[in-house]
């Protein structure tokens, strides 16, 4: 069994996606993707209080899109409640 060269490794790039019948919702899902969450996970676990931070700082994006979420599935059927039953 040859191992090859241990002192100099050869890296391949890796894998690829798959390619898509639609690339432009694709390229739009990444775009939201990127604009939501731009920053790597932080892998550093020092001290459990520290890792929260980072995670909770890693997650704001996805946390925002939540609660803002919350907010309409709980306003909307409110709003059209109020709309339906009190049309003064």
């Amino acid at each position: 069994m040859e191992l090859g060269n241990i002192s100099q490794p050869l890296y391949s790039p890796g894998p690829e996606a798959p390619g898509s019948s639609t690339p432009g919702l694709v390229g739009m899902v990444h775009g939201f993707l990127r604009l939501v969450q731009p920053n790597a996970l932080p892998i550093a676990l020092c001290c459990l209080l520290f890792f929260l931070s980072q995670l909770l700082l890693y997650e704001v994006g996805f946390l925002v899109c939540m609660a803002i979420g919350l907010l309409f599935i709980i306003l909307v059927p409110l709003v059209g409640c109020c709309f339906c039953c009190c049309r003064c």
